[in-house]
């Protein structure tokens, strides 16, 4: 049984109904699919958030980062700390002011930087969106894809004792180390609630933009073009993809719905993901906001690792999907 069928029959009815759009045709079909992808995707995301967030209130920041750093082996604070990036800001932007919490409260910088690949990359709003366009087994290979990144990269980075690139000040910053406060069951479902809400009214924008310019494509873009120069055939399109990403701004709400449709066009599927996956990890206004607390070397180093983990992945999918 589908569940999704009854978002599926308000938007025929609305689109060759109400509007009296012909069905089938390019305007039919963009119609259709922002009207159906816009509220399928609302509905999963507010779902899903209100879950994530009820559970994530049984970790408050101090206790997290306390997690980060006890680890008896090095890596496995990584791993933890790409975990943590899954259900914490859905953006690059958002996530570094708690990177930049971590910091000061002394968490190794490796380990943060961990953090800070997986949060935009691998979140909730990614899995529920992969989830609902393409099915369990794609979501679950690109979660675990994305920790492995997030995770080996951050091991890496740690490895190169990189600390002298980070602008001096932050060491200095005493963090105020708040108390745990405990929370009444029903006060994490009013928490939930209220997140869910918050976060739902911050991105919608950017679903509805995104579904837009995917249903555009879905209905218009000439599939022919997006095979001859980004199907499984060209070797280089994964590194292109990647390159393209980074100097556009989304998160994964506004970017997945389009991927979508460029898969469904006929772009390989690892090429579509590292497209999403540069989008999100590598944005030039994240770097910009790294900027204040980071050395440009430091920058560098972070986006050549990330970059070269994101064409890896991109390479892996094209060759385990067909």
């Amino acid at each position: 049984m589908d569940i999704f069928a009854p978002i599926q029959w308000f938007a025929d009815w609305l689109a060759y109904g109400v509007f009296d759009i012909a069905k089938g045709s390019a305007l039919g079909n963009t119609v259709n699919f922002f009207i159906y992808d816009s509220i399928k995707i609302i509905i999963l995301l507010a779902v899903i958030i209100f879950i994530v967030s009820f559970i994530r209130s049984y970790f408050p920041p101090e206790k997290t980062k306390k997690l980060l750093s006890n680890a008896k082996f090095p890596i496995l604070n990584n791993f933890m700390a790409a975990l943590f990036g899954i259900v914490t800001p859905f953006c690059s932007c958002s996530a570094v002011p708690l990177f930049i919490g971590f910091i000061e409260a002394g968490v190794p910088l490796g380990v943060t930087l961990s953090f800070l690949i997986s949060a935009p990359m691998v979140n909730e709003i990614a899995l529920v969106l992969l989830w609902g366009l393409f099915g369990w087994k794609i979501a679950l290979i690109y979660i675990v894809s994305g920790v492995v990144i997030a995770t080996v990269a951050g091991w890496i980075l740690g490895k190169l004792r990189l600390e002298k690139w980070v602008e001096g000040f932050v060491y200095q910053i005493k963090s105020i180390q708040a108390g745990e406060k405990k929370l009444e069951t029903k006060a994490r479902f009013v928490y939930a609630k209220q997140y869910a809400i918050d976060i739902v009214k911050s991105v919608w924008i950017y679903i509805l933009v995104g579904v837009g310019l995917g249903a555009l494509m879905h209905g218009y873009a000439p599939s022919d073009l997006l095979v001859k120069y980004a199907g499984p055939n060209n070797f280089f399109a994964v590194p292109l993809a990647t390159l393209i990403g980074i100097p556009l701004y989304s998160n994964a709400a506004g970017t997945i719905p389009i991927v979508s449709v460029l898969i469904n066009k006929g772009m390989a599927m690892g090429t579509a993901l590292a497209f999403m996956m540069a989008v999100t990890a590598l944005s030039l206004p994240e770097f910009i906001i790294l900027k204040k607390v980071l050395k440009p070397k430091l920058i560098v180093t972070y986006a050549t690792i990330v970059g070269l983990g994101i064409i890896f992945t991109g390479y892996l999918f094209n060759g385990i999907i067909h």
